[in-house]
């Protein structure tokens, strides 16, 4: 479930990410011939971002797609190997629990504050609220990697 739930939301991600591109090339062809531009391309463009890439992590975590050094452990047995890994994965968890909190709080102090962007005055706790919920899926896929590691299944 976690699998296909990262899997679709990767696939979010990266419609975000094309919608925004397709937007910046609007508001640069727009600045090029017609000296206008999309208002407010630029924070559409970096709430996206950041929607984006925080839907893309749980994804590459159940891939395990992150970059991996194993210079030292190579020549361990394969036990040992899914034991490190495992561990590195419950840290992984355990850091993306924290941002997912520490998110949290600052999307709740946000909204309380009404902070809105400067040309829009678009509502961006609401954005940083999406990305704690996404690190917080990241740091269950993590968990979830980790535990199938131990398993042997990995």
């Amino acid at each position: 479930m976690l699998n296909r739930l990262s899997a679709a939301l990767a696939m979010a991600g990266a419609l975000l990410m094309l919608a925004a591109a397709a937007m910046v090339v609007v508001s640069v062809g727009l600045r090029n011939f017609t000296d206008s531009t999309v208002m407010g391309d630029y924070e559409i463009v970096q709430m996206v971002t950041a929607m984006a890439a925080f839907a893309f992590l749980p994804y590459c975590q159940a891939r395990r797609g992150n970059i991996l050094v194993d210079t030292f452990t190579s020549r361990l047995p394969a036990a040992a190997r899914r034991g490190l890994d495992a561990l590195w994965d419950l840290t992984y968890a355990g850091v993306a629990a924290i941002l997912a909190w520490q998110l949290m709080a600052g999307a709740i102090g946000t909204i309380e504050s009404d902070t809105v962007s400067m040309i829009l005055a678009l509502p961006v706790g609401w954005t940083i609220g999406v990305c704690s919920v996404l690190a917080g899926l990241l740091s269950l896929v993590a968990a979830a990697t980790a535990w199938s590691r131990l398993m042997g299944e990995a």
